[in-house]
């Protein structure tokens, strides 16, 4: 081949050079094996196992004394120093895991983040100041992996399999409407009724237009509705069945300070549309220190903080 191979290492097992520390320290291998919990012929045979790997004898014996030899006191230095290299390995990739430092980026829908989540970060970056809090609003289709998103707070039940989801509160979408709409088309008494009146159309994502998929907790029915207005903003959306111009089917989070003063009226209130608010991420938080606080913050701060509903 032209290059010349080089010759396999076989490196010592970490589990070994412990072994051999203790002997020394202990000057028996009856005592070592004590100290160890496990047998002196186990711990003679890796004793005999690390001298073959490194080609060198470690202890002179006898029946009356057990010392080191030139070449163990030597392997001994060696030894300590690797045991403590590993030692301040594991302790900082721990500490690492454990510190809440970094940067952490989440991504919302406009209309949640900012009257919600928003509110939300603000408290959490108080209570952990080194956290670097990256927060990116787009009622876009993301893709965690591909775009660097740790957290995704999803509105919706629709969820690839490969995430992983924590449910921060319940909520639904309900159809509703204004009052002077209302006096001027008509309140429609079943979904068929639906076909005859101006709804009001938001694009999200990835869900098909003008079809409303709705439930009465028993049955799901898919309604083909008629708009004149459609928007890729909720908050445009919901100005619009403000100002008079049609039906919406907006989350109860969003809407239910206008159903309490009257400028929205709640109608076909038997049927509505599952959107639970979720804490979306593609790996688990056990892995990381940032992520798992973040997500148990986002957790407690909805119990407490729950979003006005019915």
């Amino acid at each position: 081949m032209g290059t010349q191979e080089k010759k396999n290492v076989h490196w010592p097992l970490i589990e070994d050079l412990h072994v051999f520390l203790t002997i020394a320290r202990c000057t028996t291998f009856a005592r070592a094996a004590a100290e160890l919990g496990l047998s002196p012929s186990y711990i003679s045979k890796r004793i005999g196992i690390l001298e073959k790997r490194l080609e060198t004898r470690l202890f002179f014996r006898n029946n009356r004394t057990m010392r080191l030899t030139a070449e163990g006191e030597r392997a001994l230095v060696g030894a300590m120093n690797v045991i403590a290299s590993m030692d301040a390995f594991v302790s900082d990739l721990a500490a690492w895991r454990e510190s809440v430092t970094g940067v952490v980026n989440v991504s919302c829908s406009f209309g949640f983040g900012l009257t919600h989540i928003s509110d939300a970060i603000s408290e959490l970056a108080s209570l952990y100041p080194e956290l670097q809090i990256k927060l990116m609003l787009s009622d876009q289709e993301v893709d965690l992996v591909e775009e660097g998103i740790d957290i995704e707070i999803r509105i919706g039940d629709d969820i690839k399999d490969l995430y992983i989801a924590k449910l921060l509160f319940e909520n639904r979408r309900i159809l509703c409407a204004s009052a002077d709409y209302l006096k001027s088309a008509g309140v429609p008494e079943t979904l068929n009724d639906l076909k005859m009146h101006r709804c009001l159309i938001i694009q999200e994502r990835n869900t098909p237009f003008a079809l409303w998929s709705l439930t009465d907790g028993t049955d799901i029915t898919q309604v083909h509705v008629n708009n004149q207005l459609s928007s890729n903003s909720g908050g445009v959306v919901l100005n619009w069945a403000l100002k008079g111009h049609g039906i919406a089917l907006r989350s109860m989070w969003d809407v239910q300070k206008h159903l309490d003063s009257g400028e929205l009226v709640h109608i076909l209130p038997d049927w509505y549309q599952n959107a639970n608010i979720w804490a979306v991420y593609a790996t688990r938080p056990s892995g990381s220190a940032r992520l798992k606080v973040c997500i148990d913050f986002l957790v407690n701060y909805f119990q407490v903080n729950p979003p006005r509903h019915l």
